[in-house]
């Protein structure tokens, strides 16, 4: 039988156990809090984004060195592993940038807490080198490319128009183009001349060919820098405001045709028809990645080489615009609102094949690296290629 003191005794024993308990409970609580602050949500450690393909399935990762994470993966594992809040990242680059204010921080500690932590064996850990790179947007809102931005090439173009042998009869010089006035551009001033291509149809995944079409033998290529706009709807941005808009960075093939088929023996509009020349079938390459803006804080300067066939053809430096970044952005929204994701293609450095005379042609394979991004790789094959020998 349980005397009074008993009681007395056996509750306040209970009492002190579940004080224990609790405090047990608080310190073993306290653990994971610490163990979450102690990954910064900075960006201490810098990454590339990537749209691909591993084992079966299209994804959006963070490539990190020799490493690209599938982020929906590594953000589960931070989850598990770190008890760090959830965070809902959506699984398409588009709307990881309409979102970036709000998942940037997660992205931040994905990159510092893999910095030290090993990637080896984990299933949403894939080597760079590995996986199949797509385009980085598969469908922006908008692509707007820019027309002689780069004086050597604007002056080159006046004089290197040359058909390459056995052409058929080529048009004429585009009427009006004066390439000397290039050096008298004052970009305060003046303003550019820009066209658009078509994202569904004209964006392709790197590696993936662009088909010639027979009879067609005025191809060229375009290296470029593309400016990826950020999460803000951007209108009548003013010029110092410019770079507050902007994303990040990635690579565009601006394939262009340079007047291969004489389609009309008269014209109510002289001058080149853009559309003609720069909207043919699938002739914007673009990728593989795109640079975040905080981790490429010289993108003003960067070098700029495109190869054909392993030969360089044009090495330039950013730098040389005639038309900033700036100034691109300032004017574009001078007219219209640019989108999260929209690309602008920043123009081409000289020694194009325009230029040298000389044109692309089936089984050669342009490569454009730009310092700091990465090389975007394109093949050029005949359309027959494509249809299997069949007509189109």
């Amino acid at each position: 039988m349980i005397t009074r003191r008993g009681w007395v005794r056996l509750v306040l024993g209970q009492s002190v156990a579940l004080g224990t308990l609790r405090v047990a409970m608080a310190e073993t609580s306290a653990v994971p809090a610490a163990t979450a602050a102690a990954i910064p949500d900075k960006p201490d450690n810098p990454y590339k984004l990537a749209t691909f393909a591993a084992a079966g399935r299209t994804r959006v990762g963070l490539v990190l060195g020799t490493r690209v994470l599938d982020i929906e993966g590594a953000n589960q594992h931070l989850v598990q592993k770190a008890s760090v809040a959830r965070v809902a990242i959506p699984n398409e680059m588009r709307a990881i940038i309409e979102q970036y204010a709000t998942v940037s921080p997660r992205l931040y500690q994905i990159a510092n807490y893999f910095k030290t932590n090993p990637t080896a064996g984990l299933p949403f850990a894939f080597d760079a080198d590995k996986v199949v790179y797509k385009a980085p947007i598969t469908h922006p809102w908008n692509v707007f490319a820019i027309a002689a931005n780069y004086k050597a090439h604007a002056e080159g173009m006046g004089g290197g128009r040359a058909d390459p042998p056995a052409a058929p009869a080529a048009p004429a010089p585009a009427g009006g183009f004066d390439s000397t006035a290039a050096a008298r551009i004052v970009p305060d001033r003046d303003a550019p001349i820009f066209f658009t291509k078509s994202p569904r149809s004209c964006i392709i995944d790197p590696h993936e060919p662009y088909y010639i079409v027979d009879g067609r033998l005025r191809t060229d290529y375009e290296g470029e820098m593309a400016i990826i706009m950020g999460p803000t709807p951007a209108y009548r941005v003013p010029r110092e405001r410019a770079h507050d808009y902007v994303f990040g960075y990635s690579i565009m093939h601006d394939i262009s045709d340079r007047g291969s088929e004489r389609l009309r023996e008269v014209s109510m509009f002289p001058g080149t028809n853009w559309f003609d020349g720069k909207s043919t079938d699938r002739a914007a390459p673009f990728g593989p990645v795109i640079v975040p803006k905080e981790f490429l804080p010289k993108a003003v300067d960067l070098r700029l080489t495109t190869k054909v066939n392993g030969e360089t053809k044009q090495d330039a430096r950013t730098s040389e615009l005639i038309w900033d970044e700036a100034h691109m952005i300032g004017f574009l929204t001078s007219r219209l609102t640019l989108y999260p994701g929209d690309v602008i293609s920043s123009g081409t450095p000289a020694g194009t094949g325009a230029e040298r005379g000389t044109f692309l042609k089936p089984g050669d394979v342009v490569t454009i690296e730009i310092e700091g991004i990465g090389t975007l790789t394109t093949p050029f094959k005949a359309l027959s290629e494509r249809t299997g020998g069949r007509p189109l």
